[in-house]
């Protein structure tokens, strides 16, 4: 089943050598990165920022693999990894998530 992961990085280099590398190793199709202004809470305090969104099309089955790569890249102690199942959406592009991926 596709899925879309959504993780946030430090920076677009950051969220680019993730991507890169998931890329390489076939855990993903695609990936969009978008700048972003984030608000959340860390060790008792309210911070902000601007972070980085990197959404990634994949496969339900890679999910374990994703996460493996991410947490060996990121820079944060606890990063930002999260996936959510596509219930609809274009065959085609699904195709296309599915061909591209292992």
């Amino acid at each position: 089943m596709p899925r879309l992961y959504y993780i946030t990085t430090k920076t677009k280099e950051e969220a680019k050598k993730i991507a890169r590398k998931l890329l390489q190793e076939n855990c993903i199709a695609g990936a969009n990165i978008f700048p972003i202004e984030s608000l959340y809470w860390w060790e008792g305090e309210i911070c902000e920022g601007e972070e980085y969104a990197l959404v990634m099309q994949s496969v339900k089955e890679n999910s374990a693999k994703i996460e493996e790569w991410v947490k060996t890249l990121h820079s944060y102690k606890i990063p930002c990894i999260v996936s959510l199942e596509l219930a609809g959406g274009s065959k085609d592009f699904f195709h296309w998530i599915k061909t591209n991926t292992k």
